[in-house]
C-alpha cells in the first residue's frame, strides 16, 4: 500500500517560503496538449467548434497537429494544411502514396516529441484509423469525432475502432446501433451541420434578389458541384450544360455555390455559352434560396435536407474509381439525405440520385425541369427532408465533445 504526503506537510517540511499571499493564490498548471487531425475542409470546420468550446474553458490547452483556416484561426500548431490533405478516390490515394507516408511519419515523429495529454481525430478515416493504432500504442487517449462510415463499406474497419480508439462519438443517432452489434460503445453527440446552420444570418429572397439584381419573376435553381478540385473538375461541367438546357426554356438564374478554398472561373467550364446566367454565393445561399437544385454527393446533402431544399444528387467519379467503389459499398441510396430521411437499408429515395453515367446534363436538366413543374411534389420533397432534420438532434456538439476531452485532459 502507497503512502502519500499532503502537499501542505510536505512545503512546512522543506520550508518552502511562497512570495505571494494566499489570497492571489493561482495554481501553477502545466499547459495540456491535444493533438488534432482533421484533414478535409468539413472537418476543420466542426475541428474548430469544438476547440472554440474547450479553450472557453480551458485557454492553457494548446492544440496542434493538422487542420485549416479555422483551426489556425483559433491558434492551432498546424504542420499541414487541408488543402494539401484534399486527396480523394482510389486512385489519386494510390498517386500520392509517397506524400501520404511522408505526412504520416512526420506525423507520428511529432507525437513522439511533444507526448499530447489526449488526441482528437475527425473523420477522414484512411489516415486517422493509421494514427489511432500508432497514438493507442503510446498510451495516449483516442476520441474519433465523426465516425468512419463502416456501415456504408469497409466494415472490416470496426475491429481496428474497438482495439484502438478510446470514446466514439457519433452524428448519426442510427450508428450507435450498428456500431453496438459490433462492440462497440458508440455515444450519439448530434450532428454539426444542425448547429452551424444556427448560425446564420436570415435575409428575406425579395433582399436576396435585390442584393444580386435578380427580377422578381425569375426562378432560382442552385448548383453544388463540391468542395474538391476533382469534384468540380467532374460534376461543374455537367451542371453548366444542364443550365444551358433549362435556360433555353425557361426564365432562370442559376446560384453558384462554392467553397471559398477553391479558386477558378466557371466560365472555363462553360465557354461561350452565354443563355446562362450565373450568380455565385455561399453555399449555405444556394440553398436558403433556390427553389430546386443540383447537388454533388456529400455533406452538401446533408446540408440542403436542414434547409429543406428539393434537390436531385449527383455523383461522379473516374471509371477506376466507379469500378472498385460499386464493388464495395454496399448502400442501395449513396447520398446522406436519402440514409437519414428514408433509413440505412431503405431502397426507397426522398431525392432522386443520378450517379456516373447518368449524371450527365440532359439527366440533370430532365430531373430539375421534373421537379419545378410539378410543385406539389417539390413541397412534399421539402416537407419530408425538413421532418428529418429532426433526426440530427439540435444538441450541441461540439460542447458535447470538448467536454470529453476535458475529462481526459
Amino acid at each position: 500500500m502507497g503512502f502519500e504526503m499532503p502537499y501542505g506537510v510536505f512545503f512546512q517540511m522543506t520550508k518552502i517560503q511562497f512570495p505571494f499571499r494566499s489570497s492571489n493564490y493561482q495554481p501553477f498548471l502545466m499547459p495540456r496538449k491535444l493533438f488534432v487531425l482533421a484533414g478535409e475542409v468539413s472537418g476543420d470546420m466542426h475541428a474548430a467548434g469544438v476547440i472554440a468550446c474547450l479553450l472557453d474553458r480551458r485557454p492553457d490547452v494548446r492544440v496542434f497537429g493538422i487542420g485549416g483556416e479555422r483551426l489556425r484561426g483559433l491558434g492551432a500548431e498546424l504542420a499541414y494544411d487541408t488543402r494539401q490533405m484534399s486527396i480523394m478516390g482510389f486512385v489519386d490515394v494510390l498517386r500520392h502514396a509517397g506524400f501520404l507516408k511522408k505526412v504520416i511519419r512526420e506525423m507520428k515523429a511529432l507525437i513522439m516529441e511533444e507526448k499530447p495529454d489526449v488526441a482528437l481525430l475527425v473523420d477522414y478515416p484512411g489516415m486517422n484509423l493509421m494514427m489511432s493504432r500508432f497514438l493507442h500504442d503510446l498510451g495516449i487517449p483516442v476520441i474519433y469525432y465523426i465516425a468512419p462510415q463502416v456501415w456504408a463499406w469497409k466494415e472490416g474497419r470496426v475491429r481496428k475502432i474497438r482495439e484502438t480508439v478510446d470514446r466514439l462519438l457519433v452524428i448519426f443517432d442510427f450508428e450507435v446501433a450498428f456500431y453496438r452489434r459490433h462492440g462497440v460503445m458508440a455515444e450519439f453527440v448530434g450532428n454539426p451541420v444542425i448547429e452551424e446552420l444556427h448560425e446564420e444570418p436570415l435575409h428575406s429572397s425579395s433582399d436576396f434578389r435585390m442584393a444580386h439584381g435578380i427580377e422578381e419573376g425569375a426562378v432560382l435553381v442552385g448548383l453544388l458541384p463540391g468542395s474538391r478540385r476533382q469534384e468540380i473538375s467532374m460534376m461543374l461541367p455537367e451542371m453548366l450544360g444542364a443550365a444551358g438546357m433549362l435556360a433555353g426554356t425557361r426564365n432562370a438564374v442559376f446560384l453558384l455555390g462554392r467553397a471559398p478554398h477553391l479558386d477558378y472561373r466557371w466560365q472555363e467550364y462553360a465557354p461561350g455559352d452565354s443563355r446562362i446566367r450565373i450568380v455565385e454565393c455561399p453555399g449555405h445561399d444556394v440553398m436558403k434560396y433556390s427553389s430546386v437544385a443540383l447537388v454533388t454527393s456529400g455533406t452538401a446533402t446533408l446540408e440542403a435536407l436542414c434547409f429543406g431544399l428539393p434537390m436531385v444528387v449527383v455523383y461522379r467519379t473516374g471509371w477506376l474509381n466507379y469500378q472498385i467503389g460499386k464493388r464495395l459499398v454496399k448502400l442501395k441510396s449513396i447520398s446522406l439525405a436519402n440514409i437519414v430521411a428514408r433509413g440505412l437499408g431503405s431502397s426507397d429515395q426522398a431525392v432522386p440520385e443520378l450517379i456516373q453515367h447518368e449524371a450527365n446534363a440532359a439527366g440533370m436538366a430532365r430531373e430539375v425541369g421534373l421537379l419545378l413543374d410539378d410543385p406539389v411534389r417539390a413541397g412534399l420533397m421539402r416537407k419530408e427532408l425538413l421532418e428529418a432534420r429532426d433526426k440530427l438532434a439540435s444538441a450541441s456538439p461540439s460542447k458535447a465533445v470538448s467536454m470529453v476531452i476535458e475529462e481526459y485532459l
